[in-house]
């Protein structure tokens, strides 16, 4: 194949315009249409080649370790999280049932007593400093 030099030594003499010319393209080697398509695969197998046997291994021992640690990490924190969850749940959970049913005792108690007595006794037993005391009807 003929070099670029060649091609300039060939010019017709008007200017470089002959050089892209399709006569002279012709003459050109076509760097694009030779190239063949490679895959990633392919392209990353190559690019091994590069580097030494040691690296290469290297390489593959870290990915390797840092792909069983992020797997052991999320298996952990997967139990972690239901030894956490499920204790708090059966630790807290009689202690909030015990809370709502003194919160329903107190509550029946009161309107019992609003019942038997009146609005204005039951309401003094419960927030007696903050409301001021009514004088009782009379009938």
């Amino acid at each position: 194949m003929a070099s670029i030099e060649e091609l300039d030594q060939l010019d017709s003499g008007m200017g470089n315009s002959d050089a892209c010319s399709p006569e002279m393209k012709s003459l050109l080697p076509d760097d694009e249409d030779d190239e063949e398509d490679e895959s990633l695969a392919e392209r990353l197998f190559g690019l091994t080649e590069m580097f030494p046997e040691e690296v290469r291994k290297f390489g593959y021992n870290v990915g390797t370790c840092l792909c069983t640690c992020t797997k052991g990490l999320y298996k952990f924190s997967c139990s972690a999280a239901w030894l956490f969850f499920s204790s708090s749940a059966i630790l807290f959970a009689p202690i909030l049932f015990e809370i709502e049913r003194a919160q329903m005792e107190e509550a029946q108690r009161t309107q019992q007593k609003q019942v038997l007595l009146g609005p204005n006794t039951a309401m003094s037993n419960v927030n007696a400093s903050s409301l001021p005391m009514a004088p009782p009807v009379q009938r």
